[in-house]
C-alpha cells in the first residue's frame, strides 16, 4: 500500500459564498489571460494567470492555500530541483492516487506564481510548493505548511533582497509567531544563516549537507563574530551559536539516514549539490509520511527540473543549459562544464539582478585552457572577468548569434568526423537568458 503513510487529507475549508465567487471570477479571468498567452507564443500563460488571478482576488493566495497539506521549499540555490525531487517522491508514495498532489513545476515561486498553479487543482488536498525567500513567512502565516525546507542563503539579487540577513531574520520572525503550529522545518546545519533562521522552529531536522560554498557565511549572524571552522563543522567563538548534530548527512553520493543507513539516490541530475538537495527532499518526504524507498524511486524520475540540465539543439548547436544566478550557483555548475568552448550567458534585468559585481568572486580561472564564448547583455563585463583570469573568450552578445558561432566554429574543425555526434555544449547562464534559452527550445 504505497499510499498509506499518506492517507490523511487536510481538514476541508469553508469559504464564505462571496470569496468564492469574486475567487472563480479571478480563475477564470486568469485562464484566459494565459490562453491568450499561449496563443499569441508567449510563453505558457502560466504566470500572467497569477498576476491577472491576484490583482483580481488579492487574497487569493491564501485562500487557494486553505484546506490543503503544504510543503514549501525554499533557499538561494537548489529549491527548483529539490521541489521537483520532492514532489516526485511523495508522488510515488501516493501511487494511484497522484491527482491528489499540486506543485508549482515551472518555478514560478512569488505569490502569483503559486497562486497561479493552485487555482488549476483545486481538488488537490496535497501542495509541495517552491517559495521565493520573501514569500516565506507569509507561506508560514497562510499557508501553515506541515513541511518547510530551508536550503541555503547566498548573496543574490542584492538590489532586490539587500543583505541575505534581512530575509533570515523575517524567517526566525515568522517560525517564532507560527509557535508550536508552525511547521516541522528540515533545515540545512552547514549554512550558519539557515541555522539562525531556523533558530525559532518549535521542531527542526537537521540535514548536514556538507556544503562546499563558505563564502557568504563568514560572520556570526547572531553576533557578527567572525566564524571559526574545524573539522569541516562551523562555530562561533563569540556566542552559543554552532552548527547542530544532523540526524540526516551527505557523505559524498551516499546519504546516510536518521537510523545509520547508507543510501544512493542514483539521481539522473548531476552534481554532488543535488545529492544535498536530495537529502533534504528524502528527509523531508519522510516527515509527510512516505516509505523511503517509495520517496527513491520517485526521485529518480526528475531529469530536468524546469529546463535545468536540459539538452536541447538551438540555431545548429547542441547544448546542456546549466542555470546559475549568483557566486555559490557558478561554484557548482561551472565544474559540470566540461566542454570546449563553453558558452557563458550574463543578463541583468530585475530577474538577474542588476548589480553584477558577483562576477569577481567567482572562480573563472577553472577555464584557463578551453575557449569561452560570452554572451548576453552583459557580455562585456564577464569578458573584462574572463580577461583578468586568462581565460581565452571571444565577445557574442547576441544568444542567437552566439549559439551559431559555436554551430559554424565546430562545423569547421577539420579534425570533427562528420559521422560521430558532437558532444552538447555546456551553456551555463543566469536566470533571463536561461528562460530565453528555454522558450527557444520549446521547453516552456
Amino acid at each position: 500500500m504505497p499510499a498509506a503513510n499518506l492517507a490523511h487529507r487536510a481538514d476541508p475549508a469553508v469559504m464564505r459564498l462571496p470569496d468564492r465567487l469574486r475567487l472563480r471570477a479571478a480563475v477564470a479571468a486568469g485562464n484566459l489571460a494565459a490562453l491568450g498567452s499561449r496563443l499569441a507564443n508567449r510563453g505558457s500563460g502560466a504566470s500572467i494567470r497569477g498576476q491577472v488571478l491576484t490583482r483580481i482576488a488579492p487574497d487569493a493566495f491564501k485562500l487557494l492555500l486553505r484546506g490543503r497539506r503544504v510543503a514549501s521549499v525554499s533557499g538561494t540555490n537548489g529549491k527548483t530541483t529539490t521541489t521537483h525531487l520532492l514532489a516526485a517522491a511523495v508522488r510515488s508514495g501516493l501511487g494511484a492516487e497522484t491527482r491528489r498532489l499540486v506543485t508549482n513545476a515551472d518555478g514560478a515561486n512569488l505569490h502569483y506564481g503559486i497562486a497561479s498553479a493552485l487555482s488549476q487543482a483545486r481538488l488537490a488536498d496535497i501542495a509541495v510548493l517552491e517559495t521565493d525567500e520573501r514569500v516565506v513567512s507569509d507561506m508560514i502565516a497562510y499557508g501553515r505548511p506541515e513541511v518547510l525546507v530551508l536550503l541555503n542563503f547566498s548573496r543574490d539579487q542584492l538590489d532586490r533582497n539587500h543583505e541575505i540577513k534581512s530575509l533570515g531574520r523575517s524567517w526566525r520572525a515568522a517560525l517564532q509567531r507560527a509557535g508550536h503550529d508552525g511547521p516541522t522545518v528540515v533545515a540545512n546545519a552547514a549554512d550558519p544563516l539557515v541555522v539562525w533562521s531556523a533558530g525559532t522552529a518549535a521542531n527542526v531536522v537537521w540535514v548536514d549537507t556538507a556544503t562546499l560554498w563558505t563564502a557568504d557565511a563568514a560572520l556570526c549572524p547572531a553576533c557578527g563574530t567572525v566564524l571559526a571552522t574545524s573539522d569541516g563543522r562551523w562555530d562561533c567563538p563569540g556566542c552559543d551559536l554552532t552548527q547542530p548534530a544532523a540526524s540526516w548527512l551527505v557523505d559524498g553520493a551516499e546519504i546516510v539516514t536518521p537510523h545509520g543507513d547508507r543510501v544512493t539516490p542514483a539521481l539522473r541530475v548531476p552534481g554532488s549539490f543535488n545529492v544535498s538537495n536530495a537529502a533534504c527532499a528524502l528527509a523531508a518526504a519522510t516527515e509527510l509520511g512516505v516509505e523511503l524507498d517509495a520517496a527513491l524511486h520517485g526521485m529518480r524520475t526528475v531529469t530536468a527540473p524546469a529546463g535545468r540540465f536540459a539538452t536541447a539543439t538551438l540555431h545548429g548547436t547542441t547544448a546542456r543549459l546549466l542555470l546559475a544566478k549568483n557566486p555559490a550557483g557558478w561554484a557548482e555548475a561551472l565544474p559540470l562544464a566540461t566542454s570546449d568552448p563553453v558558452i557563458l550567458a550574463i543578463d541583468s534585468v530585475a530577474a538577474d539582478g542588476k548589480d553584477v559585481s558577483w562576477l569577481w568572486d567567482v572562480e573563472y580561472e577553472q577555464l584557463q585552457g578551453r575557449t569561452v564564448v560570452a554572451t548576453g547583455p552583459r557580455a562585456q563585463d564577464l569578458a573584462v572577468r574572463l580577461s583578468y583570469a586568462q581565460v581565452e573568450h571571444q565577445v557574442v552578445p547576441d544568444l542567437a548569434a552566439a549559439l551559431t558561432t559555436v554551430h559554424d566554429q565546430r562545423s569547421s574543425d577539420p579534425g570533427v568526423n562528420g559521422s560521430i555526434p558532437q558532444a552538447p555544449v555546456d551553456l551555463i547562464a543566469t536566470y533571463t537568458p536561461f528562460q530565453k534559452l528555454l522558450k527557444m527550445a520549446g521547453l516552456r
